[in-house]
């Protein structure tokens, strides 16, 4: 139950909800599927596929939260058909032409009369509340995607402070900084064989390099020409390896294999025992992770 991805974001407000006083506000949101005539659903369900009546799990004071998102499925190409036929066929009997106002309204007919038979897409989202160190994770591989979550959790509770984080340093020059004085980088952090470069003055001038050791020459050319580092593969503390974004967004996180040897050797057999080791872990990981990012980029910004 890794997160594959992660987005931080730091909660402004105390965050005082107990898990009796959560899973009651879950619940009124719970998830439910699709009615015949509705497009999409979003909800909270549970994190742990055995713990089906808990939507709010919570370990060692950190509480993982899950929600699910239905959409039917109706290709844009099958409405467009069957939308000009129709029109076709009103236009040849009436002998008139068929306006926007109408067009659209027949569409809609014809979504509606479709929604029934389609098939549904499903989408699981994760996040991980940690109260007390002051942050939320959101398993989510773009910020759309994390803000789905954090509205619905927002409107679930009322209220929801939280803001990404804001360092002093751009992360994309420190960074470049790191690749082109590699005795710069923070103590924990070690650059893998994976980067991309954006060219801030030639729109598109984007070069990605995997596989490659990043102080070859023609690399640092790159660098020298005024190229900038937005993606770049690290490996932290020996723990975790990831692609960090410009963004301090994560992608493609993984256990070194140093850290999946220890979670091997101490695996549960019950499912319920291992997710909660697995979130106990990842909790602890993330938890050392968060400021760690943070100071390599100067601190946290204290903007008005």
């Amino acid at each position: 139950m890794w997160f594959k991805n992660v987005i931080f974001y730091r909660l402004n407000e105390s965050f005082d909800y107990s898990q009796e006083q959560l899973q009651e506000k879950l619940k009124e949101q719970a998830f439910t599927p699709c009615r015949s005539q509705e497009l999409s659903r979003y909800g909270w369900v549970s994190p742990c596929s055995q713990l089906d009546d808990v939507l709010a799990h919570e370990v060692h004071g950190m509480v993982m939260l899950a929600a699910r998102k239905e959409e039917k499925i109706l290709p844009g190409t099958v409405i467009k058909e069957m939308l000009s036929e129709k029109v076709g066929l009103i236009e040849q009997e009436q002998a008139r032409k068929v306006y926007k106002k109408e067009r659209d309204q027949l569409k809609d007919e014809i979504v509606l009369d479709l929604l029934p038979r389609a098939f549904s897409k499903f989408q699981q989202t994760c996040a991980l509340i940690a109260p007390q160190q002051g942050w939320i994770a959101v398993d989510a591989s773009s910020h759309k995607r994390a803000e789905e979550l954090l509205s619905h959790l927002r409107g679930t509770l009322g209220s929801l402070p939280i803001a990404l984080p804001d360092v002093n340093q751009s992360p994309s020059a420190v960074m470049s900084h790191w690749l082109e004085k590699h005795e710069t980088l923070p103590e924990g952090i070690d650059v893998l064989d994976e980067c991309e470069l954006r060219d801030d003055v030639l729109e598109g001038g984007v070069i990605r390099i995997k596989g490659q050791q990043l102080e070859d020459e023609e690399f640092i050319a790159h660098l020298e020409a005024g190229k900038r580092v937005v993606k770049l593969a690290l490996e932290w503390d020996e723990q975790l390896k990831f692609v960090l974004q410009d963004d301090l967004s994560i992608k493609r996180l993984k256990l070194s294999e140093q850290l999946q040897e220890k979670m091997n050797d101490e695996a549960a057999e019950d499912e319920i025992a291992q997710f909660d080791a697995d979130m106990v872990q990842m909790g602890l990981e993330l938890a050392r992770l968060y400021p760690a990012l943070l100071a390599a980029f100067g601190g946290e910004a204290q903007r008005p």
